[in-house]
């Protein structure tokens, strides 16, 4: 049986921001549910982001459960598709600009997988437009697997940099695992940020962030909880 200890002496681990702004009133946050489904928005400007150690700018946290059964899934995906269309459009990213996935983690290490299995199963365009055969609806995509800095010796954020500087896409998305304070994230919340990513930073192993202000274009993260302090619990 897990039992709650006493946290008040312990810095609290979680790359949510739901979970970092607990229970503080003044930070603007929005709920709703769709199917059994819980989306949670949270606006975090200059102020309040001090106080939480959040970067300002717009999260939205989509949470479910079952995901095994294939009707629930797929209204997960609509739901999650929805919420990246609205971020989209907040950062005025059109349906023609070109975009670059990056996969961030360890594809070694299970929990720290999901960035490099995701860029597996993107659909890659940029080449195509390259060779002028493909057909309307679709947008110019490229994707990375930078690998992590104890394989290359080389800062993630750099090589990132390095690879935008080539392909010049106007927007990044940088998928990720995220820690979270509670076992019932794991694998079953999804979180969107219009704020970029620290990698690491849920976990104590923080590196340079990946944003705006040091990508120069606009930064969206994507990433679902797979690991949880073992402080929580004992």
């Amino acid at each position: 049986m897990s039992h709650k200890i006493d946290l008040s002496n312990y810095k609290i681990r979680t790359d949510l921001a739901i979970e970092a702004i607990g229970d503080k009133e003044k930070i603007k946050t929005e709920y709703y549910s769709i199917d059994n489904i819980k989306i949670t928005c949270v606006n975090i400007d200059d102020s309040n982001g001090k106080i939480i150690n959040k970067k300002p700018g717009n999260y939205i946290t989509i949470e479910f459960s079952d995901i095994t059964d294939y009707d629930y899934k797929e209204k997960v995906k609509d739901i999650f598709s929805d919420e990246l269309k609205k971020l989209l459009k907040k950062l005025r990213v059109t349906d023609s600009d070109s975009v670059l996935v990056i996969g961030l983690g360890n594809d070694k290490s299970t929990p720290d997988a999901l960035g490099p299995l995701t860029v597996d199963n993107i659909l890659v365009t940029k080449y195509l437009f390259s060779l002028g055969v493909v057909e309307d609806g679709f947008r110019e995509v490229s994707a990375i697997s930078p690998g992590v800095m104890g394989s290359t010796g080389i800062e993630t954020s750099d090589l990132i940099k390095s690879v935008g500087d080539v392909v010049k896409p106007k927007l990044v998305i940088v998928i990720d695992a995220l820690a979270s304070r509670s076992m019932d994230r794991i694998s079953s919340s999804i979180q969107l940020a219009d704020t970029g990513i620290v990698p690491g930073a849920g976990v104590g192993n923080t590196r340079k962030e990946l944003s705006q202000s040091t990508l120069n274009i606009p930064v969206i993260a994507i990433g679902v909880p797979t690991v949880v302090d073992l402080r929580y619990y004992y």
